[in-house]
């Protein structure tokens, strides 16, 4: 190989071509393993249950509230495994995101359903705030606490996903 094929000159089109990433392949290294409408989609497969609780159409505690709290993520598992996902962890996480976001957003759109028509008081010190306060305040509460249980829900699922697919990878070598 001659010393130009080497140290190649920095203002040739080869030089420049090759100091730039590979944007394909870049991105690849931070991909979840799914594409966008999979996260989507696999976010979507909770949301029935979020409707179902905040228009209080299943009962608490019943197998049918347990099934839609339990199979969305046990098909998020599924189908990360059944995918091979390069990272099910961060394929889950983002899902768990996704799916924080639409519960986040459920809970706002179905507020006054959920609450028949009031919001919930706050009690102690702040029981006295004007209302816009209350309602900022509960409700930015609500939004919060979605979008951590979508996250911590993406996490634990992620985290399970990847144990199982190590496992996999483990059996399969002996």
């Amino acid at each position: 190989m001659t010393p130009e094929r080497l140290s190649p000159d920095p203002s040739s089109r080869s030089a420049r071509a090759s100091a730039v990433p590979d944007a394909p392949a870049d991105a690849a290294a931070y991909s979840p393993g799914l594409r966008w409408y999979g996260v989507l989609l696999l976010a979507l497969l909770a949301v029935p249950r979020v409707i179902t609780h905040d228009l209080a159409l299943v009962p608490p505690g019943s197998p049918l509230n347990a099934l839609l709290a339990v199979l969305p993520p046990v098909l998020w598992v599924f189908v990360v495994l059944l995918r091979r996902a390069p990272r099910p962890l961060l394929s889950l996480l983002a899902v768990g995101a996704v799916y924080g976001f639409l519960l986040a957003l459920g809970h706002q759109l179905l507020w006054e359903q959920a609450f028949d028509g009031g919001t919930p008081q706050l009690g102690g010190r702040l029981q006295d705030l004007p209302p816009a306060a209350n309602a900022l305040l509960t409700r930015g509460a609500a939004v919060i606490s979605s979008l951590f249980t979508g996250v911590a829900l993406g996490l634990v699922t992620g985290a399970v996903a990847a144990g199982l697919q190590n496992l996999g990878r483990v059996m399969r070598r002996e």
